[in-house]
């Protein structure tokens, strides 16, 4: 249970793997290379507000990110993993990074920042 998305270094190009390759000498190429795995990060280090904020409401979460919606700048999409099935919302520009999803226990949130990349938090 986890979100893989890989990104071409080259031309940003990005794609989410349902199952990866575990030869080790193949994966995903673009532009002639292969594409990097995006690791998510778990601590906001910065002003700026990356990671999920999960709150239980019954048998949903709400999951908000406190994140600048700028043009240039902003949370693209929300994903909800659990061990069967996985969610996701797109988010655009000026819009507020907001979700309702079911509630499951020991599932993980991701948001994905157009510009700082992945980030995570577990659901308890």
């Amino acid at each position: 249970m986890e979100l893989i998305i890989k990104k071409c270094l080259k031309c940003g190009a990005m794609v989410e793997v349902i199952k990866d390759c575990s030869c080790g000498n193949c994966g995903i190429k673009c532009c002639g290379e292969q594409m990097k795995t995006m690791l998510a990060n778990t601590e906001d280090a910065s002003v700026e507000k990356h990671k999920p904020v999960v709150t239980v409401k019954g048998d949903k979460i709400e999951v908000t990110v406190p994140h600048v919606m700028e043009e240039k700048h902003y949370i693209e999409r929300i994903y909800l993993v659990t061990p069967n099935c996985s969610y996701k919302k797109w988010f655009n520009p000026n819009e507020e990074a907001k979700v309702e999803f079911p509630y499951v226990k020991g599932s993980i949130v991701y948001s994905y920042c157009n510009l700082h990349g992945l980030w995570s938090e577990n659901v308890k």
